[in-house]
């Protein structure tokens, strides 16, 4: 049983549900729920009340969290001793709109706290980068977790999500997504993205015909294109300071909008290693995770 699920057990039991432990964890509370299910066929009984409309720790769950609390805090300190130096270099792949939200303050965040770690940015688009981490060739990356495949290898931490938004020109006329597509050219986000398949699903659903004008494969340099009048796009505006240098009207998509999960994704057989724990530290501080 690893002992971050003890963890997480403490945080149940501080926080008083599941989706706040989540928070505290920067875990999901899907994620959180399985720990707890993990811990309850691990010690043989059950951990919460479930009778009633919100889960409830028991007797027992007390008593394990009091049990592992003064052990679990004795680790904690002798992890975070200076005698206990984390050091090496962390090859970690970023996608392009993530650079400039997630780069800087995560080198400075480790800078600060772990300066012998070194870390090599390496980017990429998404599905590029999920199989370098697969094939040893990246430690980590950060990217758009896609919707299906072989993901049971890799171990996935979310760490941002972002609702696609319809952009269109200033001063464009039409007030819904809808009237917009049927209105203007179709600027394209690159179809081979995780991205620009949700993008195109949700546009072909509003309007089965619609074919794309233009492609490209850069959000600043779509978001500069609508900017000028060439067009409307549906996009992930992950760095949200593009539409001060281009400026463009956003349009919500309403309940059915489709929603990017940005996650850090590392091998399952590394996700012990100090190093690429300290990076997870280092990104989850950085993009206020939870």
């Amino acid at each position: 049983m690893k002992l971050e699920t003890f963890a997480t057990l403490a945080a149940v039991i501080e926080e008083g549900s599941f989706a706040a432990a989540a928070a505290t964890m920067h875990l999901t509370p899907s994620a959180v729920s399985m720990q707890m299910k993990q811990l309850e066929q691990y010690l043989g009984q059950p951990l919460f009340d479930r009778s009633g409309l919100q889960v409830r720790p028991n007797a027992l769950a007390r008593e394990v969290a009091a049990a592992m609390e003064g052990g679990l805090r004795h680790l904690n300190a002798l992890r975070r001793r200076a005698s206990v130096a984390v050091e090496g270099t962390v090859r970690l792949g970023v996608i392009e709109s993530m650079q400039p939200v997630l780069l800087p303050g995560t080198l400075r965040y480790l800078r600060e706290r772990y300066p012998r770690l070194t870390v090599k940015p390496v980017r990429g688009r998404s599905a590029g980068l999920i199989e370098m981490v697969k094939a040893a060739q990246l430690d980590a990356a950060v990217v758009a977790r896609p919707e299906s495949g072989r993901l049971a290898s890799l171990r996935w931490y979310p760490v941002a999500t972002r609702e696609l938004q319809l952009i269109a020109p200033p001063g464009s006329r039409g007030e819904s997504a809808a009237d917009l597509l049927a209105r203007y050219d179709w600027i394209r986000y690159d179809k081979a993205t995780v991205t620009g398949a949700m993008a195109a699903r949700h546009v072909h659903g509003l309007l089965p015909d619609k074919r794309s004008a233009m492609e490209f494969d850069s959000v600043t340099a779509i978001v500069a294109m609508v900017s000028a009048g060439l067009g409307v796009s549906v996009v992930q505006l992950m760095d949200p300071t593009v539409i001060d240098r281009y400026p463009v009207r956003r349009i919500r998509l309403g309940p059915d909008a489709p929603v990017l999960l940005m996650s850090l994704v590392l091998r399952k057989a590394d996700e012990d290693n100090r190093l690429l724990q300290a990076l997870r530290e280092a990104v989850t501080a950085t993009l206020g995770v939870g």
